[in-house]
């Protein structure tokens, strides 16, 4: 995809992302993992064009796109060579003119949050002040999206097929910094540990 590579060594590395930064890390614990990233939605069109002459798109029902109306945005799937399910959004009030360049990929738009501690982790990420998008429960059997704009952290239940895949979904360890510092650690277990940065005295 030609994006910035930050980092590298044997046993990590990191990719820019716009605004945001992923880091892959080396584990002896096979994983995989979903995260979506935003662009443009009037260059969706020619982000899939591009896309399609490097891999191949993920499918479902015969077709390689999908629109949520709800967040008036397209979707394409891939998989990386790790295997983690990666989703471009194409968010349709945001446009770069021109052609598609790194610049393209604004910033990370969702990471999943696999747990069986739904209703806990749920209020844990609410109290730390992310707040649920449409609804004021956590809902335990579904997709739930905490954050706002267009960056969410997605909580879902272990064993839900991801969509656009055949695959379901796993609990494994991740870290997330949010842009004030404030760090989500999941564990093993599907719990987290939320660590704030403390303003200086």
């Amino acid at each position: 995809m030609g994006l910035e590579i930050l980092n590298a060594s044997t046993e990590n590395f990191s990719v820019k992302v716009g605004e945001s930064i992923i880091t892959f890390r080396q584990s002896e614990q096979p994983a995989f993992y979903h995260f979506a990233m935003n662009v443009p939605g009037n260059q969706f069109s020619m982000i899939k064009h591009w896309m399609k002459e490097r891999l191949t798109l993920n499918r479902e029902k015969a077709v390689d796109q999908i629109y949520f109306p709800n967040f008036d945005a397209d979707s394409i799937y891939f998989e990386d060579p790790a295997g983690n399910l990666i989703e471009l959004i194409g968010r349709r009030n945001r446009d770069v003119f021109g052609n598609v360049t790194v610049d393209s990929f604004l910033n990370v738009s969702e990471v999943g949050i696999v747990t069986s501690h739904m209703i806990e982790v749920g209020d844990q990420l609410q109290d730390a002040g992310i707040p649920l998008w449409q609804g004021t429960e956590v809902n335990p059997e579904s997709l739930n999206f905490l954050g706002k704009g267009d960056t969410f952290i997605v909580l879902v239940p272990s064993e839900r097929r991801w969509y656009f895949s055949n695959k379901n979904s796993e609990i494994y360890p991740l870290e997330i910094i949010l842009n004030d510092d404030t760090q989500i650690v999941v564990n093993n277990e599907g719990e987290i540990i939320i660590n704030k940065k403390m303003d200086e005295a």
